[in-house]
């Protein structure tokens, strides 16, 4: 109690608490206390992320979105996978990892699999309960799927 605490070191707090950063910390962008997220993999064939490990790279960060939160990310679009359109696209996300949820149905998400596979569809609830089925542009619905978690895609824009 005897110091003050420096921006960096408030919103490393406030991201441990899960509690948005005042909004004049490090400057940067309302919501994201650097106006920059981690570019923290790439969306490749058949709408497939991978996601840089670490000591991997390479290691990037890209302007954050405008409602962008001290949790979101950026994955890259490597090629066709979303449609011819978006090659070098940027998809932005929170990466918390919660259940898929009803507010979720009919939106782009950021989706991990059962079986690991981290995929980027847009949403329908299956007809087997508990199960979803998975919608793309450029390939057929993957039906009966078991999500561990999705994510809502905030923004896409070319980078």
């Amino acid at each position: 109690g005897s110091r003050r605490l420096r921006a960096e070191e408030i919103a490393i707090v406030a991201e441990y608490l899960g509690v948005e950063p005042p909004r004049l910390v490090g400057g940067g962008r309302p919501g994201h206390p650097t106006g920059r997220v981690p570019l923290v993999g790439y969306v490749g064939a058949g709408a497939v992320a991978h996601f840089y490990a670490d000591a991997q790279g390479p290691f990037d960060e890209v302007d954050a979105p405008d409602a962008a939160s001290s949790s979101t990310v950026a994955v890259q679009i490597r090629g066709h996978s979303l449609g011819a359109l978006f090659d070098n696209w940027l998809v932005f996300y929170d990466d918390k990892r919660d259940p898929p949820g009803e507010d979720l149905i009919g939106r782009m998400c950021v989706c991990g699999l059962a079986d690991g596979r981290v995929l980027v569809k847009a949403l329908k609830r299956s007809q087997v309960p508990g199960m979803w089925t998975l919608l793309s542009n450029t390939e057929p619905p993957i039906y009966d799927v078991a999500l561990d978690w999705a994510a809502l895609v905030r923004e896409m824009r070319p980078r």
